[in-house]
This record gives C-alpha cells, sequence and structure tokens, in this order.
C-alpha cells in the first residue's frame, strides 16, 4: 500500500452550478417588438456579440431627448453670451445674467444626461430608425432563452430574456456540518465525480464559505471553483465532493474489506512471502464508505490482503483449532 493524500471528511453530495462571476443574466432595458430572430439556445457569442434586435419607442424618445438637449444648449449658450456682452455693456442687470448662466447649466446637465442614456444604451446619437440591439456583456454560450420573435418585451419582466455563460468556469456548492467546520478552508482542494463519468475525478479549489449557519440544517454553505475546459460538466449535475487535506499530509488507505475486527480491536493481514500472511494490529482513523485511514501499523509497500480477509481469518481460526486438539491427543498418548 502506498500513502496518498489523507480523506479528511466522508465524501459529501454536492451540485454544479454556474460560476456567476462568469454569467450574465440579460434583459431588456427598453420596451419593444422583437424583430429578429433571437439567438438560439446553444450558441457561442463574444462580447459585444447581438443577441437580438427590438424596435423600441424607447430608443427613438432617448434619440430624441438627446437632439433637444444639444439645441437646448446652443440656445442657452447664445442667450448668456447676449445677457454677458449686455451687462458689460451696462445695458443689462447682473441678476438677468445670473439667471441666463443658470439656464446654461441647467441645459448642459441634462444634456449630459441624455448623452449618458444613449451611452448605456450603445446607441449612436444619429440613430433615428428606432432600432435597438441586444448585446451580450459577456462571451459564453446562450444556455437558457426566454424570448421569441414577435414578442413584446419589457425591462420588468420576471424572467431574463437571455442567459449566457462561460461554462468553462464552473462552481460545486457543498453543505458542510457544523461539526466539520474547522476541516474546510479557503484555497483547499477537493476532488469531484459525477456519475456520467465514473472513472474519473475532475479537481476544485475552495473559493467561499458561508458565514451564517443554517439553523435547522447545522449546516454552512460552500462553493468551490470548478475548471471546466472541456465542457464534461453541466450546470445542475449533482456531485460526489470529496474534501483532502494538505497536499503534503500523506496517510496509508486501505479497502474496508482488508480489516476486520476482533476482541474490539482492528487487525489486517500482511504478506511476507511465499504464501503466508501475518495478522497484524492496525489502528484505524477515519471510515469511509469503502475505504479506512490506517493511523498505525502498517507502513508504506506493504502488501495486504484485500479481498478474502475473513475468509483467511476463519482458515487460520480452523488450523488454529486443529494444532490445538492434534496437540490434545498427542498429550494423552
Amino acid at each position: 500500500m502506498e500513502s496518498v493524500q489523507r480523506p479528511l471528511l466522508e465524501p459529501l453530495a454536492g451540485k454544479v452550478i454556474y460560476d456567476e462571476r462568469a454569467t450574465a443574466r440579460i434583459s431588456s432595458p427598453v420596451s419593444g417588438r422583437v424583430l429578429s430572430e433571437p439567438a438560439p439556445l446553444g450558441k457561442h457569442v463574444t462580447e459585444g456579440s447581438p443577441l437580438v434586435e427590438l424596435n423600441s419607442p424607447d430608443v427613438a424618445a432617448a434619440i430624441a431627448e438627446f437632439v433637444k438637449a444639444e439645441a437646448d444648449v446652443k440656445l442657452a449658450d447664445r442667450a448668456y453670451s447676449r445677457q454677458k456682452a449686455l451687462y458689460e455693456g451696462n445695458a443689462a442687470a447682473r441678476k438677468e445674467m445670473e439667471q441666463a448662466f443658470d439656464e446654461l447649466a441647467r441645459s448642459q446637465s441634462e444634456a449630459a444626461r441624455t448623452r449618458d442614456r444613449l451611452k448605456n444604451l450603445r446607441l449612436n446619437r444619429r440613430q433615428a430608425d428606432g432600432k435597438f440591439a441586444l448585446r451580450s456583456p459577456i462571451s459564453g454560450i446562450v444556455v437558457e432563452r426566454h424570448i421569441t420573435p414577435g414578442m413584446e418585451v419589457r425591462p420588468d419582466l420576471p424572467d431574463p430574456l437571455f442567459v449566457v455563460s462561460d461554462l468553462s468556469k464552473l462552481l460545486v456548492q457543498i453543505e458542510i456540518f457544523e461539526v466539520n467546520f474547522s476541516k474546510i478552508k479557503p484555497e483547499q482542494r477537493v476532488l469531484i465525480s459525477v456519475p456520467a463519468y465514473p472513472d474519473e475525478q475532475f479537481p476544485a479549489t475552495v473559493k467561499y464559505i458561508g458565514q451564517i449557519l443554517d439553523e435547522n440544517t447545522r449546516t454552512v454553505m460552500v462553493r468551490c471553483e470548478l475548471p471546466n475546459p472541456d465542457k464534461k460538466l453541466l450546470p445542475g449535475m449533482y456531485a460526489t465532493v470529496n474534501i483532502l487535506s494538505d497536499p503534503e499530509d500523506k496517510a496509508i488507505v486501505v479497502p474496508l474489506t482488508a480489516v476486520f475486527t476482533e476482541d474490539e480491536s482492528d487487525y489486517v493481514f500482511v504478506s511476507i512471502g511465499g504464501n503466508r500472511y501475518h495478522k497484524r494490529a492496525v489502528k484505524i482513523g477515519l471510515r469511509l464508505k469503502d475505504k479506512a485511514v490506517v493511523e498505525e501499523g502498517l507502513k508504506p509497500g506493504e502488501n495486504l490482503v484485500v479481498e478474502g480477509a475473513l475468509m483467511l481469518r476463519t482458515e487460520e481460526a480452523v488450523e488454529e483449532s486443529s494444532d490445538q486438539s492434534s496437540s490434545a491427543q498427542g498429550g494423552g498418548s
């Protein structure tokens, strides 16, 4: 048996979820009617790619407000320049010049507001057709879509129109019981397995440990960063999560089938060569579903009987009984 990284807990049930840092839930900031075919499910989009085109009265109104605000600034600037010249020529009161200046400042503020509105909507100030392209703020895959051709959309719809996510970056969420809370820490390494790939394990790293204890379940929520470069894993998959110790913390882990109990002590059979085996007492620490961590009694490199240990123990007991019987008969003669 060889030393391996020490397991700290029984494998935990987890669930693969979206990484919110790489996921965008996209709604429309304007009302309108769908003009184009929306981006289909599964489509890969890049940052800034259009997802759907809308015909939006809100866009036409935003453009009109901007044009009006720009015209008001020019008008207010001319009025202020005129009043300033009159005041400097003692042909107008200071109050009239100050009122003209206030009107200029107000119109400039309104123009800045409408300009920012166009910027936020990514609209061209010379655009006059009322069309609006809803774009993806990130690169990723269209994983959800709640929009159809011809649909009327509003900013206050309960569901996002699209969900775009970079599926190469996922999370796995688990719950740790209060009694085991001290055994997990940020940046700790864990191994993930899923039913779809029973012979594979996927490395993940603890990134967030909840700061609130659920009083009903006595658990703390933990999220682990799960790289998914091959896109094998999908959000929603159930996972088994193995919590490991520090890489340098090694232990001998043996199958439970190699361990048997006698008189409240644990034993294994160690090979001593020539098809001979020696029964040795061991100290067992953590017992897992099908494995046990040996704290004392074994050294790396020793060979164990991992299948049939109980049968071997039975045979040994029979031989001991037979030897004792032979000895008794010999003594009687």
